[in-house]
């Protein structure tokens, strides 16, 4: 009788463990598919053209400073305004969730810091987006980017802020 029960639970064990087809999550892998998307957008971005030949010397003309170019990726994605005022071209998304009452918590919490907040919905990645700020240009925005990530150096969630243009 004790063979057979010693027989009966080997063959459950080998069972269970034949039937894990892999210990890699889908979310691991999603996440490792959109962080290898956003490294590639970052190196596109940050492809500059090849110099062109010198040229022999010209006479020094003086000029305005022109503010600086700003290089910082940028996610383009439909989205619709869910909650809040205002949404503009490019905006400074400090977090993303997939259920609405976690984005309207970090609203609230950004709203009582002293931001314009705003929920905004993704419906192709069914994601809501919390943005901090909204800007028409795409340097007012990367530079609130940085002053937000510098506000907060001990949060490492807003270290993730990204700009994202509104198609």
């Amino acid at each position: 009788m004790k063979k057979v029960v010693v027989l009966g639970m080997a063959l459950c064990t080998a069972l269970a463990f034949s039937s894990c087809k892999s210990s890699e999550s889908a979310y691991k892998k999603a996440y490792e598919k959109a962080k290898q998307m956003e490294l590639a957008e970052a190196q596109n971005a940050a492809e500059t053209p090849a110099e062109a030949p010198a040229v022999e010397a010209a006479p020094v003309v003086e000029t305005t400073p022109q503010p600086a170019v700003t290089t910082a990726p940028v996610r383009e994605e439909k989205v619709e305004l869910v909650s809040g005022d205002g949404l503009k071209a490019y905006s400074v998304v400090c977090g993303s969730f997939g259920i609405k009452a976690n984005a309207d918590g970090l609203k609230t919490w950004l709203d009582g810091e002293g931001y314009n907040a705003k929920v905004v919905y993704n419906a192709q990645r069914n994601m809501y987006r919390v943005v901090a700020a909204s800007f028409d240009t795409r340097d007012e925005a990367a530079r609130a980017r940085d002053a937000f990530k510098a506000k907060y150096p001990s949060r490492e969630d807003f270290q993730g802020a990204w700009l994202l243009y509104r198609l």
